[in-house]
């Protein structure tokens, strides 16, 4: 037994270290994983805030036509990064017509035009701008909330005249205190709900992918260069030499996710001290949980990907199937997040990849339900034992160990 251990163990080695050496692999399982949820949780929102900022100190270039110019409007428009141009124009035709100021929005001459005509004492209006540009965009959202302003003064203006009272009768239901107060859930369970759309998809998409080029690599990869055959005439049976090659693209998987771990828990640690996400209330149940979660999903996809890569003629063959095969995950993913969590059916903790993907959307709300642990556990250690026979089949056939003449 220690004899089987050692030689699995020595194999093992012998793969991880023919495929770190090459220095694009340590950025892959090295770099990018400990990199990917800081720069998501801190470079992105600095990026966003940069480009709204930009977009705020931008000259926006709107002009407002029409035959009549309400002061109390164009005073609305006080952006100082806006300037208005005011048109005298009649329209003969449906406000929302282009016409000739098409062109001259398309073109970028102009960043919107705002459109105005009284008819007895209604206001029409229509705004004619450029979706597909960020500062024709703006220019409409400004136009918008400069309307709803003058709109809410009109308002006051005709109910004082009908003698009302204008708080009581533009407000008559109102919410009795802080609404901020009247939720329950905490800032932490909040933040776990946040967190749990987005980082099961991201966990799992990085464990399959960090998988997939060790896994061409060590078989056929090895097959192409011929050095599978020689790996065969060593004193090892065929299932010590599936599970070398499962432990060494297991701990590259594995150092991969768990620097990713690491990169998450350094984010929240620099969201505590942000306004943009809180920090999730877990157990350390829940986070023990979270961990074997992940670890149980790799070890399936590895003896899956082995599998695949196993029953592939070529390095490029198996980059052909194992690449778009990351659909599997993606799909259950974007699934799994429509899927309501309260009075959830257990069923679904025993589906494929879904039950990983549930469970941790549900630690990370911080629910350790029992049913639901032994539903997932239990099954995820069913799939990974049947990938791993799947793979163990695959690597017995002579026709897909052998190299091709």
């Amino acid at each position: 037994m220690s004899n089987s251990f050692h030689r699995v163990k020595t194999i093992a080695k012998k793969e991880v270290i023919e495929f770190v050496r090459d220095w694009r692999t340590i950025v892959a399982i090295i770099i990018i994983p400990i990199l990917m949820f800081p720069v998501l949780f801190i470079v992105f929102p600095v990026l966003l805030e940069s480009e709204a900022a930009e977009l705020d100190s931008r000259i926006i270039e709107i002009e407002v036509q029409g035959n009549q110019f309400p002061d109390q409007l164009i005073q609305q428009f006080n952006y100082s990064t806006t300037e208005i141009t005011l048109t005298n124009v009649t329209f003969n035709e449906s406000l929302s017509i282009p016409g000739d100021d098409f062109n001259r929005v398309r073109n970028m001459e102009i960043d919107a035009v705002l459109r105005l005509n009284q008819s007895e004492d209604i206001w029409y209006y229509s705004i004619i701008y450029l979706s597909t540009s960020e500062g024709s965009t703006e220019a409409r959202s400004r136009i918008v909330d400069s309307l709803i302003n003058w709109e809410a003064n009109l308002t006051e203006v005709k109910i004082l005249d009908g003698g009302l009272d204008v708080e009581s009768t533009l407000d008559p239901l109102r919410y009795d205190g802080d609404i901020s107060n009247s939720d329950v859930a905490t800032e932490g369970e909040q933040a776990g709900l946040i967190l749990s759309l987005f980082i099961p998809l991201v966990l799992a998409i990085w464990t399959f992918s960090s998988a997939i080029q060790p896994s061409i690599d060590m078989t056929a990869g090895e097959r192409e260069r011929g050095t599978l055959e020689a790996l065969l005439g060593l004193p090892c049976t065929r299932n010590e030499l599936l599970m070398g090659k499962w432990l060494g693209v297991a701990s590259i998987t594995g150092v991969g996710v768990m620097l990713q771990i690491v990169g998450l828990l350094f984010a929240i640690g620099y969201l505590a001290t942000s306004d943009f996400i809180g920090v999730p209330d877990l157990s350390l149940g829940a986070i023990l949980l979270i961990i074997a979660s992940i670890m149980l999903f790799a070890i399936m996809v590895v003896a899956l990907e082995l599998a695949l890569a196993m029953r592939s003629h070529s390095v490029k063959e198996a980059g052909s199937i194992l690449g778009p095969a990351i659909i599997l995950i993606i799909f259950p993913a974007l699934f799994t997040q429509v899927i309501n969590l309260d009075g959830i059916e257990s069923f679904w903790f025993s589906i494929p990849v879904i039950n990983v993907l549930l469970a941790l959307r549900e630690l990370l709300l911080d629910r350790v339900i029992v049913e639901h642990v032994l539903i997932w556990s239990s099954t995820s250690v069913l799939y990974a034992v049947l990938a791993a026979l799947y793979a163990a089949k695959q690597f017995k056939r002579e026709d897909i160990v052998t190299t091709l003449s």
